[in-house]
């Protein structure tokens, strides 16, 4: 895993690895791919990140390290979310799935009401499982991705790794980077507030949804991070990833359809000193919020863009999850030959989304200690098929004997007080002796504060 690290560490940095410790085996998630590798790599790259930040506050951050144990719990952190130690809501829509067409499997990702009304639309059917089925059947996989997408929905079929590869967005997506740190306008030199946390004073403006924008947010407010997470008021949201994702941040709702909410965005953006988005590239530029607008509006500030399939190709602003990555990039397809059955097969966890979250912080940490040393406004760019990518690089292992069920994690959950009520979280992972990463409080209510920032407070 050192080697796999150091790689990770290069890409951000351009630096050697500093000291770390990293514990624990691969045995523990079923399957071949590198999960837990992958994920305790991105854990530590953002410990290390943390560290680094805390070395220019004149404190030493001591040996950093990570466990793949607590590393295959924290990318399946959602699975461990209990609310008053009952299940949440499930995260899946009745009709998303995998289904069987003609001449192969797509999956539809209905979580959201405007993506299952594009399902129904596009291929004239009712919200019923047994009715989209019947429907899907009778077309080739390509004709359904294409009619959903077309529609304005989510979908991916069933691809090898050698048809991903040569897809022009695979081959996009290839000569991408697994993350990207460029200066796009000149600043003076940041300064840290003074802080015994690494990201202590620092102010993260989050315009995320799902999972790896939040993921990275969340490990954001861990380093002391003041997280203000700026939603809609008219747009659904997943109950359970909103508790899962929501600690140590504040929520608030800003309106960006309207004139008066992008007037308040621009106020909330001045006063920032990073902007952490979601929306598919080119959205928020499209109504004058890219990253070099940004920049204007605050230089010093680093911006960093979360995608599905990458910042170029054909494919670069389709809507994309987790979950349709695996589909569509070969992942889904060699799980299910190596598991022996004809079903796609995903990874054993919304591996993608959470080791993107994790990578994207540790990128944003870097930047943030760039504008210190160097000055600048930067940009940082990741996406869920760059990880893929740099997971598939990493080789295989031996597939695990026991299963995620049969691994005691209980020692790694703990229950708080929140606004939904108790809720049962997996413990923020990453050890940093300098100043061991905590959330100051549970998720909060989506909108319950004020989309406004509060004055710093070491």
């Amino acid at each position: 895993m050192q080697d796999v690290l150091a790689g990770v560490w290069q890409t951000l940095t351009g630096e050697s690895l500093p000291a770390v410790s990293l514990t624990g085996d691969e045995s523990l998630l079923p399957g071949t791919f590198r999960v837990e590798a992958a994920a305790a790599a991105g854990i530590a790259a953002a410990t290390l990140a943390a560290g680094e930040l805390l070395r220019l506050r004149g404190i030493d951050p001591g040996t950093v390290g990570a466990d793949t144990r607590h590393a295959a719990a924290a990318v399946r952190s959602e699975a461990f979310l209990r609310v008053d130690g009952e299940l949440p809501p499930s995260p899946w829509g009745p009709i998303a799935g995998d289904y069987l067409a003609s001449d192969g499997w797509v999956k539809l990702h209905a979580n959201y009401p405007r993506h299952e009304a594009a399902v129904c639309w596009s291929l004239g059917v009712p919200a019923q499982r047994d009715a989209v089925a019947k429907t899907v059947a009778a077309k080739t996989a390509a004709e359904v991705e294409s009619a959903v997408v077309t529609a304005g929905g989510a979908a991916a079929l069933l691809r090898s790794r050698d048809e991903w590869l040569a897809h022009p967005q695979g081959q996009a997506a290839a000569g991408l980077p697994l993350a990207e740190l460029r200066q796009i306008g000149d600043a003076p030199k940041n300064t840290l507030f003074d802080s015994d946390r690494p990201l202590g004073g620092v102010r993260v403006l989050e315009l995320t949804h799902v999972l790896a924008g939040p993921v990275a947010g969340r490990v954001l407010a861990a380093h002391g991070a003041n997280v203000l997470h700026v939603g809609a008021a008219h747009l659904p949201r997943i109950p359970a990833l909103t508790m899962d994702t929501g600690h140590g941040k504040r929520s608030g709702f800003v309106a960006l359809d309207t004139e008066g909410g992008r007037a308040r965005l621009k106020k909330l953006i001045a006063r920032a000193d990073v902007v952490l988005q979601s929306f598919r590239p080119g959205a928020l530029a499209r109504i004058g919020f890219g990253p070099e607008e940004m920049a204007e509006l605050r230089p010093g500030l680093v911006t960093a863009d979360l995608s599905a399939y990458g910042w170029a190709g054909p494919w670069a602003r389709r809507r994309g999850f987790d979950s349709l990555v695996q589909m569509a990039s070969g992942i889904a397809e060699e799980g299910a030959r190596v598991a022996g059955t004809d079903r796609p097969t995903p990874l054993p966890a919304q591996a993608l989304d959470h080791t993107t979250g994790w990578l994207a912080a540790a990128a944003i940490m870097t930047a943030v200690r760039r504008t210190v040393v160097e000055g600048g406004s930067w940009h940082v760019r990741l996406s869920l098929a760059g990880t893929g990518r740099w997971l598939d690089s990493l080789g295989r292992k031996e597939p695990a004997v026991s299963s995620e069920d049969t691994v005691d994690f209980s020692d790694l959950v703990e229950e708080v007080d929140s606004d939904f009520g108790k809720l049962t979280r997996v413990k923020m992972s990453g050890d940093l002796p300098g100043a061991q990463p905590h959330w100051d409080h549970a998720s909060h209510l989506p909108g319950a504060d004020s989309a406004v920032w509060h004055p710093v407070s070491s």
